[in-house]
């Protein structure tokens, strides 16, 4: 027998499943808590939970990660110098700490320009080299023609022996700034995808598992280890685009929407026709605009571990996640005592860091920039929980939630709170921790909202289904306000929204949330066998897809050298015969699409490939001025 190892390395789990190649079962299945920013413990611990003898004969790892995304909104990639070529410039060009703009680029035929002032990018990378990981390079109109940032490239290359990424190696759309913003990020990854690599590679290497690895795609794609090194941003919303493909499979659907709830977040997606529907721009993350193309999404930082709390009577849900009270009790030694013993502030000084159920734990990193008030309220916590109250009585006062927010946004604690799944361990409806810690908390802020327990957390819960109801309806009725969806959601009409795919819901607790989305839509709701561990299901069931686009351009038609130019990922070609000009397009489409599929181990022999063509006429012509070839190439992997 073979068979196929999934793992998934999300925000509050890490996710394991054995599948079986021969009929695609899932044969295991594990869960352990990530362990961050240091993954190697949580991954070990998830894949430890598995059957040892199947692990045996696993000949195929394929992993997802939140590892990029994270990295990206926390501002913590290592240091990159940007060189963009030609006249353009960078509108946040403040958030590079190393940039330049140089002479050169193209035009939209790809035409020089300008000349590529190459001695002015030998100057910075002698400045920089000593102080940056890598180089990324990004030049006007470089989808038209790569030349100048090749050069740039190999230019850098004889100076230094640091990693360049060069902005049409990672997208052919237009956008130069995003492009550049695209290339920066990924050299800023670099190094810490090679590191989760290897974690992986370490404990593969540990059970003994001789196998490839691949890597799942923010598009939904696989793709060989070596290309996930090379293109790391593309690794960015590889854990949705895996809960939506391990969805798909589980639940045995080609058209279907998805609501995945976890920890952080609950994220909201679509397949159609078995493939993930994308966005039509490039991802956004922490503020970056890219040029990479993934899946699209509506998200809320709601989950299962998002903090709930209480201010003038009204329940609260997030923004922030805090460690659930039920975990930290069986994480802390006497922890539950300390909840017992919960004092409720007055109620003016209720907010989301004032709670009785809100407490405060010291992490081991350290920060050089701490002011004197920030290290006056570390000095209070250590190793265990302290509670707001413990900080009341060493300070003497309640602490600044803003100083509050500082050290939480600096990593230097982490909080905890009560959460949904508190709630549904007091419903009874979830009982993996321990429940009297969330019944205790539930009891407190039930007090500050006159709602006894119970009451409290069907609430909460409500408030939960809420807010998933409205981020699908939202997603599938795009371009209507949300407040007009609001509205219907929370009216009391005789109509409902109906829904003509299934959706299928996945995330650890998700079978609660079944009859209260009934009364929110019509639908066929799905909850698939092993979807607690469905990302993990996605990281195996993706498949090898390569997608590009090739652009046939009359040049100089009106005039006597008429030709026709073509623009792909090869460069620029120029054919006099329109005719022509496709034959070559078609061709050179399929032969990048199995040349990547054999590059990345994929069976070349299975490969399906579809194309569309766009063409824009002009009246009075008679061939098209602009013709635009879409090709997808579908594929699976080898397994030896």
């Amino acid at each position: 027998m073979q068979y196929s190892l999934g793992i998934d390395a999300g925000g509050t789990y890490t996710d394991t499943v054995i599948m079986d190649d021969s009929n695609g079962k899932v044969l295991a299945s594990n869960k352990a808590l990530t362990t961050y920013p240091d993954l190697i413990d949580g991954i070990k611990s998830a894949v430890d939970g598995l059957d040892s003898d199947l692990l045996k004969s696993v000949k195929l790892v394929s992993v997802s990660t939140t590892l990029a995304t994270n990295t990206i909104l926390e501002r913590t990639g290592y240091p990159v110098a940007l060189i963009l070529i030609g006249d353009y410039e960078a509108k946040n060009s403040a958030a590079f700490q190393y940039y330049t703009k140089v002479q050169g680029g193209h035009t939209t035929t790809g035409a020089e320009m300008e000349k590529l002032d190459i001695e002015a990018i030998k100057e910075f990378v002698d400045e920089t080299k000593e102080k940056v990981s890598a180089f990324a390079v990004s030049s006007y109109f470089s989808v038209r023609n790569p030349s100048h940032e090749l050069e740039a490239k190999e230019a850098i290359e004889k100076l230094c022996n640091l990693p360049v990424v060069c902005g049409h190696e990672l997208s052919q759309g237009l956008g130069a700034l995003e492009r550049g913003n695209t290339a920066y990020l990924n050299a800023q990854l670099l190094p810490i995808a090679q590191q989760f690599i290897n974690t992986v590679i370490s404990v593969i290497k540990e059970k003994s598992i001789d196998a490839r690895l691949m890597m799942l795609r923010c598009d939904g794609s696989v793709v060989s280890i070596e290309e996930a090194l090379k293109k790391p941003i593309e690794s960015i919303f590889s854990g949705p685009a895996a809960s939506l493909i391990g969805a798909s499979y589980l639940a045995n659907q080609s058209n279907c929407a998805v609501i995945d709830v976890g920890g952080t977040s609950t994220d909201v997606s679509l397949m159609k026709d078995g493939l993930a529907e994308l966005t039509d721009e490039g991802a956004k993350v922490g503020g970056w605009k890219t040029k990479v193309r993934a899946i699209k999404m509506e998200t809320s930082a709601m989950g299962g571990d998002t903090h709930v709390w209480v201010k003038n009577r009204n329940v609260y849900i997030g923004p922030r996640r805090v460690i659930p009270l039920c975990v930290a009790a069986d994480k802390y030694p006497g922890f539950i005592e300390q909840v017992k013993k919960g004092r409720t502030p007055a109620r003016l000084e209720l907010g989301e860091n004032i709670q009785p159920t809100k407490f405060f734990v010291k992490n081991s990193s350290e920060s050089i920039e701490i002011s004197e008030n920030e290290s006056e309220i570390l000095k209070l916590m250590g190793d265990e929980p302290v509670s707001i109250n413990d900080l009341f009585w060493g300070l003497n006062k309640f602490p600044s939630s803003a100083i509050i927010d500082s050290l939480i946004q600096k990593r230097l604690i982490q909080c905890i709170g009560f959460t949904p799944t508190d709630a549904l361990h007091v419903l009874n409806e979830y009982n993996e921790w321990n429940t009297e810690a969330s019944e205790i908390g539930a009891t407190l802020l039930g007090r500050l909202c006159e709602k006894n327990m119970s009451e409290f957390c069907r609430h909460v819960k409500e408030l939960v289904c809420y807010n998933m109801g409205l981020n699908l309806m939202s997603y599938l009725l795009e371009g209507i306000d949300k407040n007009e969806i609001k509205k219907i959601i929370e009216g009391d009409f005789f109509t409902e929204f109906k829904v003509n795919v299934p959706v299928v819901l996945l995330g650890g607790p998700v079978r609660s949330y079944v009859n209260e989305l009934n009364k929110i839509f019509d639908a066929e709701i799905i909850l698939p066998k092993h979807a607690e561990v469905g990302n993990a299901v996605g990281a195996l069931a993706g498949k090898g897809i390569k997608r590009i686009e090739i652009m046939i351009r009359a040049g100089g038609y009106f005039k006597s050298d008429k030709v026709f130019l073509i623009f792909s990922p090869k460069g620029r070609h120029k054919i006099k015969n329109h005719k022509e000009a496709l034959d070559y397009a078609y061709n050179l489409g399929k032969e990048i699409i199995l040349e990547y599929m054999k590059d990345s181990g994929f069976d070349t022999q299975d490969v399906d490939i579809k194309i569309t063509r766009n063409d824009i006429n002009v009246s009075g012509v008679g061939v098209p001025i602009e013709t635009t070839l879409t090709f997808v190439g579908i594929g699976k992997p080898i397994v030896n």
